[in-house]
């Protein structure tokens, strides 16, 4: 049975007033602050409370406080649409992707939009390149602020458009029984942020809400997600971001920005990171008293010269007027008609093999996919950067990741069908 659109309202007044300066706002816990948050997904705050909930967080900064933006996002996915984890278990093994470190789990690279660059769109389609060798759960939707969201290009590629609505929750193993790729549209798998979305529009400040997306990946099952890479807008944030992403549950992720504020690894110049991982030396015990590695996060600097690519101003990486211009740019890519010096080419190979590397496959001491010699040198982090770059090249001109955009192109129109 369908659930009501509307739940009887909940007075959050005396939270608000809490909330309304500085020293009493820090002694709001992140349980009480993503409770009230989760009223807004059973349309159960009045619109004068949300959105003096969100002024109130961004004024105090709380929106960016580690804790609460873990316990928020906790809230978004506990919402959002619940996938069947045993079935989807079952594929993944039978996939069989395991490769050097990477043991075949689901990966995700998303960025928080909002850098103003409108660049072309990179982690999108570095998503649908990683395909080719790892099981990519791309979280995305329309934009809110850039010319073309993640939604748009898929939704404009030709000459067949995947029916990204039909990667529901049901549906969820079966595509991943037929390809690699998986799209989960935001508007398909959060129904209940259709209540917020009239009020968002009307605080004229990035609130929360801007920030929680690429944390409420609602494939959230640690056991199944295994690495993520998420590029935020400005360098201040990123370890904010870090310590969520720790809080939450990931063991193996990458916080990134380019220091032009870029929520990407930059083609132009240097990146900051925030390296989420396993620590090699120390251990902590878990609730079941089991021995487990300790979680830790380490910073670093990527530049493109540690992929052994030349560095481009990011005016040449401009996307196209819109959506269908950028939909175009995507197939060429994937079809490997663009030169291979081309500067938006290299923005994407850059961000795919960061995905690649941070997988953990690029440890392999030989490649199942190519019989290209493996690159062992090490770089910032102690990663094989050039090898993620080498073997984000075999996805292009393999032709493997345009098997499985395609794959995903059909098995969406099956379904919608």
């Amino acid at each position: 049975m369908a659930q009501p659109d509307h739940h009887p309202t909940v007075s959050i007044a005396p939270l608000l007033k809490r909330l309304s300066t500085l020293n009493s706002a820090r002694q709001v816990s992140a349980h009480e602050i993503a409770a009230a948050v989760a009223l807004v997904f059973t349309n159960s705050i009045s619109p004068v409370h949300f959105a003096l909930l969100l002024w109130a967080l961004h004024t105090t900064g709380q929106d960016h406080s580690p804790e609460v933006l873990a316990a928020c996002a906790a809230s978004m996915r506990g919402a959002a649409a619940q996938v069947d984890t045993a079935a989807l278990r079952q594929v993944v093994r039978q996939k069989a992707k395991a490769e050097g470190a990477y043991r075949g789990g689901l990966c995700d690279i998303v960025g928080t939009g909002g850098d103003g660059h409108n660049t072309y769109n990179v982690s999108t389609t570095a998503s649908i390149l990683a395909s080719a060798s790892l099981l990519i759960a791309k979280h995305g939707n329309n934009s809110s602020t850039s010319l073309s969201g993640s939604a748009d290009l898929l939704q404009h590629a030709k000459p067949t458009a995947p029916q990204i609505a039909a990667t529901t929750a049901q549906n969820l193993p079966h595509i991943y029984s037929r390809t690699n790729y998986a799209f989960l549209y935001a508007r398909e798998w959060h129904p209940g942020m259709r209540f917020a979305a009239a009020t968002r529009k009307e605080v004229p400040v990035r609130t929360i809400f801007n920030l929680l997306g690429p944390l409420a990946n609602p494939v959230h099952d640690t056991k199944l997600v295994e690495a993520r890479v998420l590029g935020v807008a400005r360098c201040s944030i990123g370890p904010h971001f870090a310590e969520a992403l720790r809080l939450s549950g990931a063991r193996k992720a990458l916080v990134v920005c380019g220091e032009e504020d870029l929520d990407e690894v930059s083609c132009a110049g240097p990146t900051r990171c925030w390296y989420i991982h396993e620590s090699h030396s120390k251990t902590t015990m878990n609730e079941e008293g089991e021995e487990e590695k300790e979680i830790v996060i380490d910073e670093f600097v990527l530049t493109p010269e540690d992929f052994g690519l030349p560095r481009h101003p990011l005016s040449s990486v401009h996307g196209g007027k819109g959506p269908g211009e950028n939909a175009e740019i995507l197939m060429k890519i994937l079809r490997n008609e663009l030169p291979r010096d081309h500067p938006v080419l290299h923005f994407v190979l850059l961000n795919t093999a960061v995905l690649l590397t941070l997988s953990g496959i690029c440890e392999a001491q030989s490649s199942s996919g190519d019989d290209g010699p493996v690159l062992t040198e090490r770089g910032p982090g102690g990663l094989r950067w050039r090898e993620g770059l080498r073997r984000a090249r075999w996805c292009v001109e393999s032709g493997e990741a345009l098997r499985q955009w395609e794959g995903f192109v059909a098995v969406t129109n099956e379904l919608a069908s």
